[in-house]
């Protein structure tokens, strides 16, 4: 079960900085347009290369875990995800985040302790 903790902890890491890496691509964009200069700019955005790199890491380590573990095991602990994607989003984008929002991901966490058990 330690195995499975651990390459759930990494696949949701890649999960969560996918998600920052894209919020950073769409605030570098411009509005949308069918134009070259468009297309052009959205190829040589390098966080929208990032967030292919880290969600298809992401990805390949889902298989492994799928291949490997029962889902009713593996798939609670992708909940992970959103309690990176919480702290990534007030250590890297400043956002506010309330109170309420804590708790829930105290909620989440013990849900993955009794998963993880």
């Amino acid at each position: 079960m330690l195995k499975l903790l651990l390459l759930s902890i990494v696949q949701s890491f890649c999960l969560a900085m996918g998600q920052v890496f894209l919020k950073f691509a769409v605030a570098r964009m411009h509005k949308f347009a069918f134009t070259w200069e468009w297309f052009k700019e959205l190829l040589l955005n390098y966080w929208l290369a990032l967030t292919g790199v880290s969600m298809g890491l992401a990805t390949v380590l889902w298989l492994y875990i799928l291949r490997h573990y029962p889902l009713s095991e593996a798939h609670p602990l992708t909940c992970l995800s959103f309690i990176f994607a919480l702290l990534a989003s007030a250590f890297f984008l400043h956002e506010s985040v309330p109170v309420t929002r804590w708790i829930g991901v105290g909620i989440i966490m013990v849900g993955v302790f009794f998963v993880a058990k």
